[in-house]
């Protein structure tokens, strides 16, 4: 399984959207010049979101973006599942995958299946908000 630049693209414009939230609706200019990528491939990837009520849209002066719930309600599985369609380490463990014609003499298939569940359990027991910088510890002191 190899996440694609779409599923670690999203990934990196929720960060950002949930560093700045306290902005208000973030124009993807600015996302995209932060993160060093191409505002016409961002704008693909955020179309994705808007459709599965991950961000919202407002368009015009003063618009832009900006998360549907908190980070900590945001599950990283499920972006990447958006984003990638599935995360299944192989083909026939996909949810729309025809049932292969060895799946009775298989012997690697319940590797398989262990190793998208790890993938399963892990993805989606993370959420956005444990990928936020919440500040820089060491330099919190006064003189």
């Amino acid at each position: 399984m190899l996440i694609s630049t779409k599923g670690r693209y999203a990934l990196r414009v929720l960060v950002d959207m949930a560093e700045h939230q306290s902005e208000g609706h973030i124009p993807l200019k600015e996302i995209a010049e932060r993160q060093d990528i191409s505002e016409k491939y961002l704008e693909s990837i955020v179309k994705e979101l808007v459709k599965n009520g991950i961000v919202s849209g407002v368009r015009g002066k003063g618009g832009g973006y900006q998360l549907c719930r908190p980070p900590e309600q945001i599950n990283i599985g499920d972006v990447l599942c958006i984003m990638e369609g599935s995360l299944a380490p192989v083909a026939c463990l996909e949810g729309r995958a025809v049932t292969c014609p060895r799946i009775a003499e298989c012997r690697t298939l319940e590797f398989w299946r262990g190793l998208d569940e790890v993938i399963r359990n892990y993805t989606s027991s993370r959420y956005l908000s444990e990928l936020m910088r919440t500040g820089e510890s060491g330099n919190d002191y006064v003189i």
